[in-house]
């Protein structure tokens, strides 16, 4: 087994590997989830920022585990479920790469070989702090998009770039500063496993978009995740985001999709996310939980 710090695309496409080869409906990640998180900000894609590392390890020529420190007191990581040794791996060298005196994970309920590690390093589960829960949906059981008076949906063109990064900041920046923009959301557009038929916009009947649904699609296992959605805060209220999240799942069956994941915040602080795909058939799956630990 040997390991590797990043150093380009290609190391996310071994990372991405890995999430498909071991995907199921309670894996931590999709192969999507970690381009949107690669590519949502702009970024070089063949360096990391300062405050943030990734590691690879891989055996026979695959990746087996990673750990992407996203800052030094926030880990992900996934692992091979046939190498539950390498989740100890991963949390020494995250220990050995980080100085931060409080550190976190986010595991998935039920994981046993991350749990087990974590729990032998001196993490903690953290029940009371939020927490998010997969939810799936077989499209074989896909409801059809409702009308929504006004509006229409249709799928983003290559040249929308500008247009498209606009929506989705203009639906998230009442929750924060939103760090994409034009140059970052070519970037993911360029990335694997991103297509534009996928990535759908409601318009206005000025032919504004006003709200958005991106689903990633990965075709060897044909689970497509929701990651994001999005509604400009002038057009909430009518429905929209279930709207446009239902005609972004057509086109995901239409390509050949045959489920479909979405992980929305699962606690009571924040429901309206999972009332929303809840109502939409998503059922719920599993919990996805913060550990912490002190490393003073």
């Amino acid at each position: 087994m040997t390991r590797r710090d990043f150093s380009g695309p290609g190391d996310l496409r071994a990372m991405q590997d890995l999430c498909s080869r071991t995907w199921t409906p309670t894996s931590r990640f999709h192969p999507g989830q970690l381009a949107w998180s690669r590519y949502y900000r702009p970024v070089d894609p063949f360096a990391l920022e300062a405050t943030e590392a990734v590691s690879v390890w891989a055996q026979d020529g695959h990746a087996v585990g990673f750990g992407w420190a996203e800052a030094p007191d926030w880990l992900e990581l996934q692992v091979d479920p046939d190498h539950p040794e390498v989740a100890a791996l991963v949390l020494e060298w995250f220990e050995e790469w980080s100085d931060a005196e409080e550190q976190s994970v986010m595991a998935v309920e039920g994981d046993a070989a991350v749990e087990a590690a974590l729990a032998d390093a001196g993490f903690l589960p953290q029940e009371q702090e939020p927490f998010f829960t997969h939810h799936v949906l077989d499209l074989e059981a896909l409801r059809p998009v409702p009308a929504v008076p006004g509006y229409t949906f249709r799928a983003v063109q290559s040249d929308e770039v500008v247009e498209r990064a606009a929506v989705h900041v203009g639906a998230w920046s009442d929750l924060g500063p939103s760090q994409v923009d034009a140059s970052s959301y070519g970037q993911l557009m360029a990335a694997w496993p991103y297509r534009g038929d996928l990535d759908v916009v409601a318009l206005d009947a000025s032919g504004a978009m006003v709200a958005s649904a991106l689903v990633w699609l990965d075709p060897a296992t044909g689970a497509g995740l929701v990651e994001p959605v999005g509604c400009l805060p002038a057009h909430r209220g009518r429905g929209l985001a279930g709207a446009v999240t239902l005609a972004a799942l057509h086109a995901l069956r239409d390509a050949g999709g045959r489920v479909a994941q979405v992980t929305p915040r699962g606690d009571d602080a924040y429901p309206g996310p999972q009332r929303i795909y809840r109502g939409l058939g998503f059922e719920p799956t599993a919990r996805v939980l913060t550990w912490s630990r002190s490393a003073g």
